[in-house]
């Protein structure tokens, strides 16, 4: 099963406040089949809702027409207790499988409530060659059609190839027009593992977030150039190298156009 190249991810920071499942069935009537969703983030159950609601309202035809992608926190990133943290996620979004199912970050916590900021005290070294065992054991179960990992550096991922029995399939990492982690990408096309990219228009309002992307006045001369948004541009130049799991934005609709968008040679280095 392929993956679409634009997903609709569903993290809205603060995780579990103003996200509703609207939002998620209007994506669907818009054409987005690819839904990235996290343990984290508190949309499991919304995100099953919606599926249902566009079953029901002839929206889609089947289940399969969907490619569901979800992740294991940290504080479930033990052997014993990977397979039970997506058969909980798949009851929460009332699905059989998962489409693809994801490390979200390269840390353990002890096992508790999950929660973000993560307190110093419960970080652990994470077993990297354990979990994925206990990763390959949802795939091997049918739980999960493909794994993969999330935020993983070269390094990180060096040591799972080295004790893998299955490949991870993809690797979600962050990249944006002004930070295209090139080491990374080249790394992991090597290895044959496709790249993800997350918040291509820089993740603002969240903790992590800036407005460097889409207060960039390079990015804003190369949108008036073209006649379309700075968010145009900026998920265009992922999907000229990524799969992008695309934030949501108030012009959602604009994004099914960006591949009539041409980043020519006179602009494109400015993204190298």
């Amino acid at each position: 099963k392929t993956i679409p190249l634009l997903g609709f991810g569903t993290a809205e920071y603060p995780f579990g406040s103003n996200f509703e499942r609207e939002t998620i069935l209007n994506a669907i009537k818009l054409g987005y089949r690819h839904f990235d969703s996290a343990a984290l983030y508190q949309t499991e159950q919304l995100l099953g809702e919606a599926i249902d609601d566009a079953l029901r309202l002839g929206l889609i035809k089947s289940r399969d027409e969907l490619f569901i992608t979800s992740k294991l926190w940290c504080s479930e990133a033990h052997r014993d207790r990977v397979v039970p943290a997506l058969q909980k996620s798949l009851c929460n979004m009332k699905l059989e499988y998962v489409d693809l199912y994801l490390i979200h970050w390269p840390v353990s916590l002890k096992p508790g409530e999950i929660e973000l900021p993560v307190k110093k005290k419960d970080l652990l070294p994470i077993d990297i060659k354990s979990v994925w065992e206990g990763m390959e054991d949802c795939q091997k179960l049918g739980l999960a059609k493909s794994i993969g990992i999330s935020n993983f550096s070269c390094k990180k991922l060096q040591i799972l190839l080295g004790t893998a029995k299955i490949p991870p399939a993809v690797n979600q990492v962050e990249m944006n027009p002004l930070w295209h982690q090139k080491k990374l990408r080249e790394f992991c096309e090597e290895k044959g593992i496709h790249i993800t990219a997350y918040s291509p228009l820089g993740a603002r309002g969240t903790l992590w977030g800036t407005d460097w992307v889409m207060e960039s006045d390079v990015l804003k001369s190369i949108a008036r150039a073209k006649g379309k948004s700075v968010a145009q541009i900026a998920v265009d130049d992922q999907m000229s190298h990524f799969l992008v799991r695309q934030i949501a934005v108030d012009d959602r609709t604009s994004h099914f156009s960006i591949r009539q968008i041409i980043v020519d040679d006179q602009t494109s280095h400015v993204f190298d």
